[in-house]
């Protein structure tokens, strides 16, 4: 009698078969990859150019601000490279924890003595000239546990006391703290975010219109019921009737991006960084883009942002998951629409908010934010099930 153990047919049909490369990344992801680095390598360049007469004047060195941003960078290389590698699903065991911390954390930047005041505005808490900017990771908290939420009750959208309900409730809570620094470009973003998420994952229209309604009133009753607040909101449909005061920023900001014609006057030539136009190298980098590259360098980098969007709301499109598709559109919707936001204020089309450009703008905790998103939604669209490849 043999003995010998016989091998099952599916066994040696198995060990036959040769082994299945692994799939290769699709064209948008590395696409998506290339256009968040050259974002990135575009905001050194130019933070280095806007920043250096305002670092040699005011710190002693025309690299300071570049330098700062160089490690801010690295660390959100490293978070980045985290977000990017992480199963993105991964994330809804935090996003309770997440919103808690932020929360927690936007109630403390209002504690005089703590929060840091600049410009009339706490939004900041930190020793010294190192601070993070709480309102930055509250959008990625908001998105998360919008998308976790109604990822999880999907059968009952139409039944909106569980599903629209909670998600505004959580809103309404960060949009207030974050109105009181006062920050209202960060409100309109974050407000953006969830209201895509929630249209994204079904919600009745009729519902979410009339929450609409009425957020937007609220926060046109908070911006405008002061006259100050009021006149700058609205400076920009008249900048010269204040020049000096409330208008100077828009014109001066308008001034830069004329001066630059098709071709601009150069790399580091711009003559508004020399202390004409304030927040050359946060704000209003997007001015010293259009002076110093041309009109050729400003639609270069408008370009970029529409293909991410582009490649971010198709990679959401495919992805079966809902979880991942909420999320995918979610951040593309935030990185699209502020930097459609902070163009729209230095070309004067847009009030003024204070919201930085995306990847560009100097400002380590918005680079942190908007390099964990970028990790996220790449990692979508490398492992969503369902995505087309």
């Amino acid at each position: 009698m043999n003995t010998r153990t016989r091998a099952r047919p599916e066994a040696r049909a198995a060990s036959s078969r040769p082994t299945r490369a692994p799939a290769p990344a699709s064209s948008s992801y590395l696409l998506l990859f290339a256009v968040i680095v050259v974002l990135n390598l575009i905001g050194l360049v130019m933070i280095l150019s806007a920043s250096s007469v305002t670092a040699l004047q005011y710190e002693g060195s025309s690299y300071y601000y570049f330098e700062r941003q160089l490690l801010w960078l690295f660390v959100g290389s490293v978070v980045f490279v985290i977000t990017l590698r992480l199963d993105y699903r991964i994330w809804r065991r935090f996003a309770v924890p997440l919103i808690a911390l932020c929360v927690l954390l936007l109630v403390v930047v209002l504690v005089p003595g703590i929060g840091q005041n600049v410009n009339g505005s706490s939004r900041w808490i930190g020793v010294g000239s190192f601070g993070i900017q709480p309102s930055e990771f509250a959008k990625l908290a908001m998105l998360v546990f919008a998308a976790d939420l109604l990822a999880r009750r999907q059968s009952w959208i139409n039944d909106t006391r569980v599903t629209l309900r909670p998600v505004m409730v959580a809103f309404g809570v960060f949009g207030a703290l974050i109105m009181l620094q006062p920050n209202l470009g960060t409100t309109i973003v974050l407000a953006t975010i969830t209201f895509t998420v929630l249209f994204v994952a079904g919600t009745p229209l009729g519902s979410l219109a009339g929450w609409g309604v009425a957020g937007a009133c609220v926060a046109g009753m908070a911006s405008m019921g002061e006259s100050y607040r009021r006149a700058r909101i609205l400076a920009f449909l008249h900048p010269w009737n204040d020049p000096l005061n409330t208008g100077y920023q828009t014109i001066q900001s308008q001034v830069s991006v004329a001066s630059g014609g098709w071709f601009g006057v150069g790399l580091g030539a711009s003559k508004a960084k020399w202390g004409f136009l304030p927040y050359a190298h946060t704000d209003f980098i997007f001015a010293i883009i259009s002076e110093e590259l041309g009109i050729v360098g400003a639609m270069a980098v408008v370009g970029l942002f529409v293909a991410l969007g582009f490649l971010g709301f198709r990679t959401g499109l495919r992805t079966a998951d809902p979880f991942g598709r909420m999320l995918a559109i979610g951040i593309t919707t935030w990185l699209c629409v502020q930097a459609f936001v902070n163009i729209g204020a230095v070309i004067g089309v847009l009030p003024i908010t204070g919201v930085p450009l995306p990847f560009i703008s100097f400002g380590g905790s918005s680079l942190l934010a908007t390099m964990a998103a970028a990790g996220i939604l790449l990692n979508v669209a490398r492992t969503a099930p369902g995505f087309s490849r």
